[in-house]
């Protein structure tokens, strides 16, 4: 069996080269062998592009996080367009919304998103999107100016009937469940896993958070613990682990726009 970790923070793992090296190789012993380095700002992206770019099976998604919106760097927009020029780079993001911490205002948060949605257009890739306590604003975004290529809703968090609306009105979403689906209180969660589409399901670390039940007691989580995420998900579906494996690399694989083998 093989998975696909679509969204991993390697850089705020660690910041070593040699021990990012030792994260990748400890995920590849546990199946991992793909990996959707995210970064953790705009600002070191360049940096972590260039310790994990002669590792084998990691791809990169580059964008402004709604955390960074006052911040972004002065040239932000062709930062980002000229690294989606780089090899691996497979998506826009993470950009999206979050008003639980209230980054800036609401306003410049979604001007900020927008932008992120429109380069994604232009370059023909899918878009990864952080949303917290904002999900009636990312599915109005969403509905007038989501990519051709798709988007990721990623850690997801809304319920069953918001990913009904959604797939609705049509939207070209796939749902990422990270390490907090094996929670026993998250039945939000539970819920929307059995009520969505096989095809539209992908998991993933959120490295180094949402660490899966089965590691609380570490501090951090890895690209290492997926299977973890993906044993949970099989007995909630009621299908082989070796089968539901199969139908993630293949949803991870569409998504990116990479070739399965």
């Amino acid at each position: 069996m093989q998975f696909f970790d679509t969204h991993a923070h390697i850089g705020l793992i660690y910041d070593d080269p040699i021990e990012q090296l030792r994260v990748v190789q400890q995920a590849k012993q546990a199946g991992v062998t793909r990996i959707v380095s995210i970064n953790n700002s705009l600002h070191d992206f360049k940096k972590v592009y260039a310790n994990l770019k002669s590792f084998s099976g990691i791809y990169h998604a580059v964008g402004v996080a709604p955390s960074e919106v006052m911040t972004p760097g002065k040239d932000w927009v062709q930062t980002i367009e000229e690294s989606l020029s780089l090899p691996n780079v497979v998506a826009v993001g993470e950009t999206g919304l979050d008003y639980f911490k209230q980054f800036g205002d609401k306003r410049s948060q979604i001007e900020l998103f927008i932008t992120q949605l429109e380069i994604a257009q232009k370059h023909n890739l899918p878009v990864i999107i952080h949303n917290r306590d904002a999900g009636k604003d990312v599915f109005d975004v969403l509905k007038e100016r989501i990519p051709s290529a798709g988007a990721i809703l990623h850690c997801y968090s809304e319920d069953a009937e918001y990913a009904k609306k959604c797939l609705d009105a049509g939207l070209n979403v796939y749902f990422s469940f990270a390490g907090n689906l094996t929670y026993r209180n998250a039945r939000n969660l539970h819920e929307t896993v059995l009520n969505i589409p096989h095809d539209r399901i992908l998991i993933e670390t959120e490295s180094p958070f949402m660490i899966p039940a089965e590691y609380r007691e570490r501090k951090r989580t890895m690209p290492a613990y997926l299977p973890s995420t993906a044993r949970f998900l099989a007995e909630m579906l009621e299908v082989p682990l070796e089968e539901l494996s199969v139908k993630l690399w293949q949803n991870s694989c569409r998504i990116f726009n990479i070739p399965e083998a």
